[in-house]
């Protein structure tokens, strides 16, 4: 391994174990320093000599390669976030980074199911038998909580308080967070656990909530394809259907609904305020669409 190789890694397994960042973000930011190392060596020059102007002419040619705006954003804040790891360090002595700006970036409104299509998509699942039964305590404990689908799936029996009312939820970095889950997930959630659990695992031990009729743990994957053939069934139109479409409904209707948006923050798992605000952008839009329809002067 290069002594560039070896920086790399070494600030990877520090953004890793010390500030918990997910591996995948990790994976992502180490090809664009790798990237950005490889470009560095060809023109005779290295991660610790770099100056801005490597910087800039780096970030210039990708732009000239026609990466988009968020991957351009991206590497830019990986290449900050190694620098800052190295001046802490004491490897150099000022980021090159310093005087390099983020461009401003249009930030996409996350699509979101009506209150009437979370409905229909509820009531989907045909509850006669176990996998429906299954089916629906997942759907409802999702549109209940508002957890990401990887959350939903990792969620052990012992994360689950139906006295108190509430959830144990593992978010990225695994941070811990307390969710309500609300009086109808609540119901099929024992259903689930009492009727159909211990007959799809026919004996088996798996300490995981939500399992497979193999009596193996819930992948994102199977539970994407109950999504989608709920949603086949519900008859919402599939172009609608995203994998974290009903944490998006999830955090509208709440906000739609007068909710404070630090509760709705807490709930989400968000580190920043900033993530969740931009819920009050499509709740505020689709106000003003309503009075333009029903307000007489609208």
């Amino acid at each position: 391994m290069d002594n560039g190789s070896h920086l790399i890694q070494e600030f990877l397994d520090h953004i890793i174990v010390e500030r918990g960042l997910a591996k995948n973000t990790a994976l992502s930011y180490g090809r664009d320093l790798s990237k950005y190392n490889a470009w560095l060596s060809e023109r005779g020059h290295d991660l610790l000599t770099a100056a801005s102007k490597e910087i800039s002419g780096y970030l210039k040619s990708e732009k000239e390669s026609g990466h988009a705006v968020r991957s351009y954003t991206r590497g830019l804040i990986a290449l900050r976030g190694f620098y800052k790891y190295l001046l802490k360090e004491g490897r150099i002595s000022s980021s090159p980074c310093s005087d390099v700006d983020i461009p401003r970036m249009q930030r996409r409104l996350p699509e979101f199911l009506t209150f009437e299509e979370v409905e229909k998509l509820l009531e989907a699942p045909k509850t006669e038998g176990i996998h429906g039964l299954r089916d629906k305590a997942m759907l409802e404990t999702l549109y209940a909580t508002g957890l990401r689908v990887s959350e939903l799936v990792s969620l052990k029996l012992n994360d689950i308080n139906l006295q108190g009312g509430y959830l144990t939820a593992f978010g990225k970095g695994s941070k811990e967070r307390l969710v309500p889950l609300g009086e109808s997930a609540m119901v099929w959630l024992k259903r689930y656990m009492d009727e159909a659990r211990g007959a799809f695992l026919k004996g088996k031990q798996n300490r995981f909530l939500f399992v497979t009729g193999r009596g193996t743990g819930m992948t994102r994957q199977n539970f994407w394809v109950i999504i989608k053939n709920s949603a086949l069934r519900a008859g919402i139109d599939r172009k609608k259907i995203k994998p974290h479409i009903i944490r998006h409904s999830f955090a509208t209707h709440l906000l739609e609904r007068g909710a404070d948006l630090r509760m709705v923050q807490m709930m989400l798992g968000h580190a920043d305020i900033s993530s969740t605000q931009i819920y009050t952008h499509i709740t505020n839009e689709r106000l003003k669409n309503l009075h333009k329809k029903k307000h007489p002067r609208g």
